[in-house]
């Protein structure tokens, strides 16, 4: 959720944050400050005490105390903060098929509490999106092939060299990295989207996977392998996908639990929030499961919500997201039924987050 972002090994680092800030590059030490602000102060003693709080929420059992951990990392809103100090997340996605998952996604970001909300996108897409809302802040460098057809070798990676060059130039200004919402499939494009990851790891920037990006890390799993700021959140077929390839197996009623603690272990220690009936979490060390809430309508573009909800690359704030969000499509259901539309739960987070965890 909203504290996201610079855990370089998840929440259990906070009782040796001391010891990493030494040694951090700046934009990850100030990811790191942004947390541990988040969490209630900067002393060790501090830190120990609210992350026991945290993780006496978990639990042992299967069924997470979600709104509790919600209610525990949601940072307090503060006069004394400015802008950007609440979290600033990009978008990787949009193309001239699919402009309204970018959106969903960057701008769920924005109702939940972050501050500044990016996307970068291809030139067709970028009038569409900025057309949605003047809140977000576009980026049109994005490049298909077919607008570079004709063009040679040379030409095609200097053009590619561009684009990461622009991208990269924000990079340490970013808390988050959503990739793949309204991405599409185009093969020039997701090469150069496969740069960007490799220049995030680089930069321990937190990375949530969604939609189009999870084709393409499912075809080179080595772009997010043994990267714990990883948060990939597949739907049933996507899931399905992922377990063929990762594991050689299919996806049965039978060991759920097991097979998706046994995917994220395989694949190194990234999260997988597994959407469903009831949505499922691991790590590759615990499995959580968070069933509240929720709604029968599946409309399309709730999967682009919770990418931009579940910024936070661990197991507690995929539980967090994933409460949210289920909280808001029953909201929104309870006064659309059967017309609910994904515009609808979006303008159900601000109050499903307030109900949970109240600003004042």
């Amino acid at each position: 959720m909203l504290i996201k972002y610079g855990v370089i090994s998840g929440f259990n680092s906070l009782g040796s944050a001391k010891d990493y800030i030494v040694a951090s590059s700046a934009a990850v030490l100030r990811r790191q400050q942004f947390l541990i602000r988040s969490l209630g102060g900067y002393t060790d003693q501090t830190n120990q005490r609210r992350m026991q709080e945290v993780k006496s929420m978990s639990g042992t059992a299967l069924e997470a105390d979600s709104e509790s951990i919600l209610r525990a990392i949601s940072p307090i809103l503060d006069p004394n903060r400015h802008k950007g100090q609440a979290g600033k997340i990009a978008v990787i996605g949009g193309c001239r098929e699919y402009t309204g998952a970018p959106y969903f996604a960057a701008i769920s970001a924005l109702k939940i509490g972050a501050d500044l909300s990016h996307v970068f996108c291809t030139k067709d897409a970028a009038p569409v999106i900025k057309g949605y809302s003047p809140e977000l802040i576009v980026h049109p460098i994005l490049e298909e092939s077919y607008s570079i057809s004709g063009l040679g070798d040379e030409e095609r990676r200097r053009i590619s060299s561009k684009i990461l060059a622009e991208v990269d130039k924000w990079m340490e200004r970013f808390d988050c990295l959503v990739v793949g919402p309204g991405l599409g499939r185009d093969p020039y494009l997701l090469e150069c989207v496969s740069e960007i990851m490799n220049h995030a790891r680089r930069s321990n920037v937190p990375i949530v996977i969604d939609g189009d990006g999870l084709f393409l890390v499912t075809n080179n799993i080595e772009l997010i392998s043994g990267y714990p700021l990883a948060v990939l959140t597949p739907n049933v077929n996507e899931y399905k996908r992922l377990v063929q390839k990762v594991l050689s197996c299919e996806v049965t009623d039978r060991d759920a639990f097991q097979l998706l603690q046994a995917l994220a272990k395989r694949i190194g220690g990234v999260t997988i929030l597994q959407k469903g009936k009831s949505d499922l979490i691991s790590d590759g060390d615990i499995v959580k499961s968070v069933s509240i809430y929720g709604s029968p309508r599946r409309c399309g573009g709730q999967g682009d919500i919770l990418s931009g909800s579940a910024m936070n690359p661990a197991v507690l704030g995929c539980i967090a997201a994933s409460a949210l969000l289920r909280k808001a499509a029953s909201l929104a259901f309870e006064n659309k039924k059967r017309s609910t539309l994904t515009s609808d739960i979006i303008e159900c987070l601000g109050r499903s987050l307030e109900d949970i965890s109240p600003a004042c």
